[in-house]
């Protein structure tokens, strides 16, 4: 019989566009998003290029973090890592910059969250090293 440790997994950085900013300015517990400087539009899930223009004219722009809840989903049947963590309640926020964010809502029952509440920004330790952003009911 093998020991299965539910083990949290880490997110794969991704080669195909630097993220780098992203995930130094996490550890400083800072949202920053791509910003395209030729609409001045952030976007996010990052990319290349804007997905307004094409343009490779982007620059990583902090951001308040804070907004409302768009959509949200609880979760209950855990999956690898999320032993321990269920119910857990995952949300699309759309951000006070007009951009959508996918994020877990934390400190609140999961079964209060609702679309339309406001949130702002919290952060998760994954590991000593790295924090993602996640969202708490204001």
């Amino acid at each position: 019989m093998t020991d299965r440790t539910a083990v949290r997994p880490i997110p794969k950085i991704s080669s195909y566009v630097d993220t780098a900013p992203f995930w130094d300015s996490a550890k400083r517990q800072k949202l920053v998003l791509q910003f395209c400087r030729d609409t001045n539009q952030f976007q996010h899930y990052p990319r290349p290029v804007s997905i307004f223009t094409g343009s490779r004219n982007l620059e990583w722009r902090e951001v308040s973090g804070k907004g409302f809840i768009y959509a949200c989903t609880v979760i209950r049947v855990p999956g690898p890592g999320l032993e321990g963590r269920l119910p857990l309640s995952v949300a699309t926020v759309e951000l006070d910059e007009g951009v959508r964010i996918l994020g877990n809502i934390v400190d609140t029952d999961p079964d209060r969250v609702s679309i339309g509440q406001r949130v702002e920004v919290s952060w998760e330790r994954l590991s000593e090293d790295l924090q993602y952003p996640a969202f708490r009911i204001v």
